[in-house]
């Protein structure tokens, strides 16, 4: 009897214990995770990394050494996933995962893409897992930042920058993904090979071929054929563009007149400027 007692009470206090062990106060972290995404072309990427805070204390050259590896961060490696293939400063970089190491200088930063992506910061790093390096210029920002901050910027429709910026350093480096490859080859598939009669599909493969200036003849069989069956107010503004780019200026202005008209008809105040101004800078 006494020994079964013994066995509860020793069962009571370790149901006590665990129970005190899962408990936890919820607080703010001192370096907040953030994981940021941007397609750039047709490629998505994705950075997962910890944002750490200056604090008052003096950051580059002090808290985060001159010529050593550093996590780009706080707490885990940053981590940067692309779902294409992609050029990092030039260099083609494979679809996948890989952490985000850097090493801080004065003038010049090293950038660092990683294969081992289970590191605790920088700790266990070994430069033979290293995917690829190179160096980017560093620069002062216009003012102080006092969490750490990775961003896209200069966005186009192939690329685009990804800027880090903390206390008054700034460091930038370029991604440029393949586009014109994939889009000509959906296009040669969906829409020449095809035949295609949609005129949604014929629409955007002449608003490609008008952006990028490929063959305007074609681009305009193709958004012709379009408004054609299934005229609408911004088809016909590509087909007035198309006309003008090919020196048809009476074509152009009578197609802009119709989009200018069907604008106003759907409310579409935009449009409806964007076929004034066509028309004025033919006149």
């Amino acid at each position: 009897m006494k020994t079964k007692s013994i066995l509860l009470q020793f069962i009571f206090i370790v149901s006590i214990s665990t129970l005190a062990m899962g408990q936890q106060i919820q607080m703010p972290q001192a370096s907040p995770t953030a994981t940021i995404s941007q397609k750039i072309g047709l490629t998505d990427v994705i950075i997962e990394y910890s944002r750490p805070s200056t604090k008052g204390r003096k950051i580059f050259g002090e808290l985060v050494p001159f010529g050593e590896v550093w996590r780009t961060g706080a707490n885990a490696a940053t981590i940067i996933n692309l779902k294409n293939e992609v050029k990092v400063e030039g260099n083609i970089i494979p679809a996948g995962s890989y952490a985000l190491y850097s090493i801080p200088d004065k003038n010049e930063w090293t950038i660092i893409l990683s294969k081992n992506t289970k590191l605790w910061g920088a700790v266990g790093y070994d430069a033979k897992d290293d995917l690829i390096r190179f160096k980017v210029k560093s620069g002062k920002t216009g003012q102080k930042y006092e969490t750490m901050e990775i961003n896209f910027v200069d966005m186009t429709d192939t690329g685009a920058t990804i800027a880090m910026k903390w206390e008054t350093t700034r460091v930038k480096f370029r991604i440029e993904t393949e586009v014109d490859s994939i889009v000509m080859a959906e296009i040669k598939a969906l829409v020449i090979d095809k035949e295609a009669e949609n005129p949604g599909l014929l629409y955007q493969a002449a608003n490609y071929y008008f952006t990028n200036n490929k063959d305007m003849n074609l681009a305009y069989d193709w958004i012709t054929k379009s408004v054609s069956e299934d005229p609408k107010y911004w088809t016909m503004h590509l087909k007035a563009k198309i006309e003008l780019a090919l020196g048809k200026k009476k074509e152009a202005i009578e197609s802009a007149t119709k989009s200018m008209e069907m604008a106003k008809e759907a409310k579409n105040p935009d449009y409806v400027g964007l076929n004034e101004r066509l028309i004025k800078s033919i006149k």
